[in-house]
C-alpha cells in the first residue's frame, strides 16, 4: 500500500492501481504531487553615500554563507513551515553597516563568490533576491542591476527571482526587468523589516506551488521626488497615510504586490528618484494601483517635513539646556553612520567640547555616542579603569569639517568583543561622557549604554550620530531636537551638488507643469 496526502485527505491507493487513476483523484483533490520547488538566496546590502569621502570594503559586508545564511530569517527556521515547502540553497548574503562608496575590488570579489556559489546547484526554480538597493559602487552606476543580470546570465530566465528591498533603496528600470517578483518595506523605522523579506518570499512560493509563475505586468512609475528618510517617516503624516494606502491595493483582484520607494538622495546617479511599482495579473488592476499610488505621493510633496524639530547644532544645544525635559536627545544627523556618514566627522564634538556648560565634572551630564579612535581605545586598554589618558580621535576618514581632536580626559569604562565597535571606551571630560570606539558604531539600543556603564534614562542630554530615532530612543526621549551638522549625508539637500541624477527633481527644482505620472510597464524577464 501506498499512502498519499491530498489537502488533508489521507488516500490508501493499492500500489496496482493505474497512474492515471490517481492523477485525476488528485487533480479532482487539488493535490501537488510535484517535488519541492528549489530555492537559492543571495543579495548584498549596504546604503553608500557618493559625498563621503569614506570607502567600503569585503570585510564590512560580513557575509554570510550556506546554512549561516538562514540565520537573517527567523520565517525560515529548520521548524519554520516555509522551510518545508522548498529545497532551500542559501549562498551569499552581506550586510554592512551604511558608509561610503564600495570598492571595485570588493563587489567583484563577493559577486564572484555568489556566483560560483549558485553555478554549483543549478538549476533553480526561484531565487530570494535580498538586497537594500542604494549600492553605490566605483565604476557601477546600478550595482543591483548589475548584479541580478550577471545572476541571471549564469541561472537563465526559468528561475522566478523574487527580489526584497529597502524602500529607502533605488529601483532602476535593469532591476525591474530581471526581477519578477519585488516588495520593500511599508514602514520607516523599518519595524516590518523581517515581515516585507517574509512576504518576499510568501509570494515566490505561492507563484511556484500554484504553477502561476512570473506575473504577467509590472507597472512601474519614476516619481521626480529625493527626499531624506528623515522627512518621509511613516510615523508622522503624510508618509503613515500614504505607505497606509499599499496594502488595500495588494487586495486588488489579479495584484500580487504594490509598493513604493522614497529613494536614497546621498548618492549622485540617474536611477536615485522615488520610483512606484505594482505587480500582478490583472492588466487594468495593476495599471490603476500603479498610478493611484503615484498620483497620491506626488498630492502630498508638499507636506513633507522633518519628523522631529530642526535647528543648528547650537540652537539644538541651547533648547536641550533650556529644557526640563530627561533626557533630551540631539540628533547629529549629518554624519549618521546608518544612512551612510563615514562616523567620524569631529565636527560636533569640537563645538560639544567649546561649550562653557561642560567644562566642570558638575555641568549638565552628557553622553556622546560616538566618534572612531582606535589609539585612543588601545592606549586605554594599557592604562585602565579610573586612569587619565590624552589621544587624539576622529577625522581619520572625513575630515572636510574639522581636524582629530585630542582628548583630555579619565576613562570611566572599557568593553570588549563588540560586533561593530570591536572595542568601546567612555571617557569623562568635565560633565561630557565620550564613547569612543575602534570602529564606528550605530548607538540605537539602551543596552549599548547600560553595558558601558552609562543609565540613559538619567542623563540629561544624549548626543547620538542618528537622523530619525529608532524605537528605542524614541521611548525613551522626553525632548528631541535634529541637528542639521555637517558631513557625507547632510540633510540640507540644497548643499549638495548634484551632477548627475535626473532633473527636475523635487525639491531641488521648479515644476512647470506635473510630471507624467502614467505607467510603464517593464518587459517581463527572459523576453524582449
Amino acid at each position: 500500500m501506498k499512502t498519499l496526502k491530498c489537502q488533508g485527505f489521507l488516500i490508501k491507493i493499492n500500489r496496482l492501481k493505474k497512474l492515471k487513476f490517481i492523477g485525476c483523484l488528485c487533480l479532482f483533490l487539488g493535490c501537488n504531487l510535484e517535488k519541492k520547488p528549489k530555492i537559492a538566496i543571495a543579495g548584498l546590502a549596504i546604503e553608500s553615500s557618493t559625498f563621503s569621502p569614506a570607502k567600503t570594503v569585503e570585510e564590512d559586508f560580513k557575509a554570510r554563507v550556506g546554512n549561516d545564511v538562514f540565520d537573517y530569517y527567523p520565517f525560515l527556521s529548520p521548524d519554520s513551515l516555509n522551510r518545508q515547502r522548498a529545497i532551500w540553497v542559501p549562498t551569499l548574503r552581506g550586510h554592512a553597516l551604511p558608509g561610503g562608496i564600495v570598492t571595485k575590488e570588493a563587489y567583484e570579489s563577493l559577486v564572484g563568490k555568489t556566483l560560483n556559489m549558485l553555478k554549483k546547484d543549478m538549476p533553480y526554480d526561484g531565487l530570494f533576491f535580498d538586497i537594500h538597493g542604494a549600492m553605490s559602487v566605483e565604476g557601477i552606476d546600478d550595482p543591483e542591476g548589475d548584479f541580478i543580470k550577471r545572476i541571471r546570465d549564469l541561472i537563465g530566465y526559468e528561475t522566478i527571482i523574487s527580489t526584497s528591498m529597502d524602500l529607502h533603496g533605488n529601483v532602476s528600470y535593469e532591476l525591474a526587468k530581471e526581477t519578477d517578483l519585488i516588495t520593500c518595506y511599508r514602514l520607516a523605522p523599518h519595524e516590518d523589516a523581517l515581515e516585507s523579506k517574509k512576504r518576499a518570499v510568501d509570494n515566490l512560493l505561492y507563484r511556484l506551488e500554484t504553477n502561476k509563475g512570473k506575473p504577467k505586468y509590472k507597472a512601474r512609475i519614476e516619481v521626480p521626488i529625493l527626499l531624506p528618510g528623515e522627512k518621509t517617516s511613516t510615523r508622522v503624516e503624510p508618509g503613515k497615510s500614504l505607505y497606509a494606502k499599499v496594502n488595500p491595493i495588494t487586495k486588488s483582484p489579479g495584484i500580487l504586490d504594490a509598493a513604493i520607494w522614497v529613494g536614497y538622495p546621498w548618492a549622485d546617479e540617474p536611477r536615485n528618484h522615488a520610483v512606484v511599482m505594482v505587480t500582478g495579473d490583472n492588466k487594468n488592476s495593476v495599471t490603476e494601483g500603479a498610478e493611484f499610488l503615484a498620483e497620491n505621493f506626488w498630492s502630498v510633496k508638499d507636506e513633507f517635513e522633518f519628523v522631529g524639530p530642526v535647528a543648528s547644532f547650537r540652537e539644538s544645544l541651547n533648547l536641550a539646556l533650556k529644557s526640563k525635559k530627561r533626557p533630551y536627545i540631539i540628533s547629529d544627523m549629518g554624519d549618521n553612520p546608518t544612512a551612510g556618514g563615514a562616523g567620524d566627522v569631529t565636527w560636533t564634538l569640537n563645538e560639544l567640547i567649546k561649550r562653557k556648560e561642560f567644562k566642570s565634572e558638575n555641568g549638565p551630564s552628557v553622553v556622546y555616542a560616538s566618534i572612531p579612535g582606535p589609539k585612543l581605545t588601545q592606549k586605554a586598554i594599557e592604562i585602565g579603569v579610573g586612569g587619565e589618558i590624552e589621544e587624539f580621535v576622529g577625522a581619520d576618514v572625513d575630515n572636510r569639517f574639522s581636524p582629530p581632536i585630542k582628548l583630555v580626559g579619565k576613562i570611566k569604562s572599557i568593553k570588549k568583543g563588540d560586533k561593530y565597535a570591536v572595542t568601546e571606551v567612555v571617557v569623562e571630560v568635565g560633565s561630557l561622557n565620550i564613547i569612543v570606539t575602534e570602529k564606528r558604531k550605530p548607538y540605537h539600543k539602551e543596552s549599548d549604554f547600560y553595558e558601558l556603564g552609562i543609565d540613559p534614562r538619567s542623563t540629561e542630554i544624549i548626543i547620538v550620530k542618528i537622523g530619525y530615532l529608532v524605537p528605542e530612543l524614541h521611548n525613551i526621549k522626553k525632548g528631541w531636537t535634529m541637528a542639521l551638522t555637517p558631513g557625507g549625508v547632510d540633510q540640507d539637500l540644497f548643499r549638495i551638488d548634484y551632477k548627475r541624477i535626473k532633473r527636475p527633481m523635487f525639491p531641488l527644482d521648479n515644476f512647470n507643469k506635473k510630471p507624467d505620472l502614467g505607467v510603464k510597464f517593464v518587459e517581463i524577464s527572459g523576453k524582449n
